[in-house]
């Protein structure tokens, strides 16, 4: 059963269980009312005939008043301790009927609705002390057809009531239902669309609703956008992939090719190939490693935090940087933040108390990682000393590095962070293509955020570039 059929069906069933037993609730307790009403004015007339007649001695004087105080429909006598009750009987003209039945002494006051044949009747039974001392029953019995009647008349109207309020009832429901599944009902052709046409599409959204149902079509909209953006990026991704890994696959079998053919006739070609192969050897290595790291969900990388002092660790991954690349490495410890103007003195004369309190809690393989894609990056983009500062502002601890090439367009700051992107390659110091892949940057913002901290980057052209490290202080 569809689910707009079962809210049709639970609905209307709900509400006509729920009117149903709110009107039963109506008639029973007005019934009840109205039969205690009834049996109460016949238990007020029988106590002011049970007060004349308790002075009456005389069985004549007994019989008038009998017939002064007997109900319009109805029956009134006096029934003896014995039980005997046909010497005063009087009933009305309509309900001869009602001296036929037995008569009962009760020594206690009774009230109470009989059936008699097909008839309703009120019923009171009051003992009194007779004249001569001895304890009888004054008892009345009043017909209650005229209530039954109404009763039945509201019977009527009620269950009259009952059945028009169903029609338009089971009608709303089914509208109702209809309405809540519009929204369901859109979204669902919506990706049968999207699965049929491979095309990604959104709801298109009317009115100015704020309901549930409005919020998950907004919810389902904002979803296909994270999911088009998501495989266009995949498709990218993979696009610029397959295109990254083929130049240096392309060239390895190009040189193993000449080596092959020529390489035994021409051995000044054996360094030439050889250097070129392990070249773009060592380039698929690292590419292939930063794709592999970058497709790992950031929750899967372990970083194992311990405490580490920034500016020993900073002076030896600089040392270690410039040995390998021959490059200078210029770390400093700085008062403001890293691209202001302020005082900065060199391995920290000036700020020996920085110094001591420039100590966080993070993951430092991680970390040096970190630390040297952006060194390697200010090396590719830039010939003079390499500045590696670091400070603190507010709560948090900067690690920046910065160079002093051409800079990066102010239009291209967050795109470098993209995978695959680089920037002219006029930027880099010779002219030349750097070698990278574009996947430096990306990463490093990924290990930033892994590591609880951020990479931020600021650049101004023919002056140089500054990407700084943002760690939480302890």
């Amino acid at each position: 059963m569809k689910l707009g059929s079962k809210i049709h069906l639970y609905s209307s069933v709900l509400f006509a269980v729920l009117l149903i037993a709110a009107n039963t609730t109506v008639y029973f307790v007005f019934s009840g009312m109205m039969i205690d009403r009834e049996i109460g004015k016949l238990a007020a007339e029988t106590e002011i005939a049970a007060a004349a007649l308790r002075n009456a001695a005389e069985p004549a004087a007994i019989r008038e008043l009998m017939r002064a105080y007997v109900p319009l429909e109805g029956m009134l006598r006096l029934v003896n301790g014995d039980g005997r009750g046909g010497e005063y009987l009087v009933t009305s003209a309509g309900e001869t009927e009602l001296s036929r039945e037995g008569a009962v002494f009760f020594s206690e006051r009774r009230e109470d609705k009989l059936v008699i044949g097909s008839r309703n009747y009120g019923f009171v039974s009051l003992p009194v002390i007779a004249a001569d001392g001895s304890i009888v029953n004054v008892q009345a019995t009043a017909s209650m057809e005229e209530l039954m009647e109404l009763l039945g008349l509201l019977r009527l109207v009620l269950f009259s009531v009952s059945a028009a309020v169903l029609v338009p009832v089971v009608i709303s429901s089914g509208v109702l239902g209809r309405v809540l599944m519009r929204p369901i009902s859109d979204m669902t052709r919506t990706m049968r669309r999207i699965i049929g046409s491979g095309e990604f599409a959104r709801l298109n959204r009317k009115g100015k609703s704020r309901d549930e149902l409005a919020g998950m079509g907004e919810t389902f909209n904002e979803m296909i956008g994270l999911l088009e953006e998501s495989f266009v990026r995949q498709e990218q991704f993979v696009s610029n992939a397959s295109h990254e890994l083929k130049t240096p696959l392309t060239i390895i079998e190009s040189y193993a090719s000449l080596l092959k053919r020529r390489g035994a006739d021409r051995p000044e070609l054996l360094e030439e190939s050889v250097e070129a192969i392990h070249s773009e050897a060592v380039r698929l290595k690292g590419m292939t490693e930063q794709l592999l790291l970058l497709a790992t969900a950031r929750r899967a990388w372990q970083a194992e935090t311990e405490k580490v002092d920034l500016l020993p660790f900073a002076r030896q991954t600089a040392a270690t940087f410039g040995k390998v690349y021959e490059r200078e490495v210029a770390v400093e410890l700085r008062g403001t933040g890293p691209d202001r103007q302020g005082k900065a003195e060199r391995m920290g004369d000036a700020f020996v108390d920085l110094e001591d309190g420039l100590s966080t809690r993070t993951d430092p393989d991680m970390l040096k990682q970190l630390l040297l894609i952006l060194l390697d990056n200010a090396r590719k983009y830039s010939d003079g000393p390499i500045e590696l500062r670091l400070g603190s502002e507010g709560e948090r601890f900067y690690m920046a590095v910065r160079d002093n090439g051409i800079g990066i367009p102010e239009n291209e700051l967050l795109l470098v962070f993209e995978r695959f992107y680089r920037v002219d390659k006029a930027r880099s110091r010779d002219g030349e293509s750097t070698g990278g892949a574009g996947l430096g940057l990306s990463l490093a913002k990924e290990l930033a955020k892994a590591l609880g901290g951020e990479l931020t980057l600021a650049s101004v052209q023919g002056e140089g570039t500054t990407a700084t490290i943002w760690l939480p202080a302890i």
